[in-house]
């Protein structure tokens, strides 16, 4: 009856051996690279305020590292949907950021936000990964404005609001 019981806990350790190697082999979904072939650029745009993105028109571009300022300036000023301005009073919004580029890593990390001038509360904001090293940094920074005007007009559309 011991060697039974013995016999049936040793099958029963094995069941659940068997059932954890099943799991780690198990592809869970990643925030890495994009799969090869693949231009596309995640979209990680956050609306907080859908209400507020709705209205606004003026937009204010404080320098973000790499020239993104630069890039962002004329891709929203060519999209249509906004006016940039060149004084802070005079818009609806400020859009402020960094633009790192990891020389180590070979990416350029940019994190955008778009604050409400008067309150400095937040309206929206978005995070964009790109590899570079090919391509160059200067064609990540224009293929990360270009992310970012896409999520952004996706968003205005399509409000979240988390």
């Amino acid at each position: 009856m011991k060697r039974m019981c013995a016999i049936a806990a040793l099958m029963f350790i094995a069941c659940l051996a068997a059932g954890a190697q099943e799991k780690k082999e198990e592809k869970r979904p990643t925030l890495g690279p994009p799969p090869a072939g693949s231009t596309e650029i995640p979209a990680n745009a956050v609306t907080t305020d859908a209400a507020r993105l709705a209205r606004v028109r003026k937009i204010y571009i404080e320098r973000i590292d790499n020239r993104l300022s630069d890039k962002l300036l004329e891709a929203l000023g060519n999209s249509g949907r906004f006016q940039i301005v060149a004084e802070r009073n005079k818009a609806d919004a400020v859009l402020r950021g960094t633009c790192f580029d990891s020389r180590r890593l070979k990416t350029l990390h940019s994190e955008v936000f778009l604050n409400d001038r008067v309150s400095g509360k937040s309206i929206w904001q978005d995070s964009v990964r790109v590899p570079f090293k090919p391509p160059a940094l200067s064609k990540a920074v224009d293929k990360t404005a270009e992310a970012i005007v896409k999520h952004l007009a996706a968003s205005m559309l399509h409000p979240q609001g988390r």
